[in-house]
């Protein structure tokens, strides 16, 4: 069996952290799947999905390090070529990649006590973003 469903988000951009667990937990719930498989992927080319604790200094520490390893004030190539100057978003959305697979055991997604879904939107302005949640299995 399969269920989807897609929701929207706000977000402010630059590596903005925002926390769906709950959201991606009320899809499972409506599928009635049991066992398998949840994805969840965000739709387009400068956001990201992944996992953290999602609390305030580990939040700020994603998002200075993000800054450390890939500023935002990165000269690069796409930017020159289509003057929007969110090439930096770009790499930071290839490295930690648009999607993420969880498990689905006894109709709960597998995380752990700390764990939370989060999708990081890291374009240089406000975005809106669609993500969708896939569910398979039993």
């Amino acid at each position: 069996m399969v269920h989807g469903r897609e929701l929207e988000v706000s977000s402010k951009g630059f590596s903005d952290i925002l926390e769906i667990t709950s959201s991606v937990a009320q899809v499972v719930k409506e599928s009635r799947i049991r066992n398998g498989l949840v994805n969840v992927s965000v739709i387009g080319s400068t956001a990201s999905v992944s996992t953290i604790e999602y609390e305030p200094a580990l939040v700020e520490d994603v998002k200075e390090q993000l800054e450390r390893l890939i500023p935002h004030t990165l000269t690069s190539r796409h930017s020159a070529t289509w003057g929007d100057d969110n090439g930096f978003s770009h790499i930071r959305a290839t490295l930690m990649g648009p999607s993420m697979t969880l498990p689905v055991v006894d109709g709960v997604i597998g995380l752990g006590t700390w764990q939370q879904i989060v999708v990081i939107d890291h374009d240089n302005r406000p975005r809106k973003r669609r993500i969708h949640i896939q569910v398979v299995g039993e």
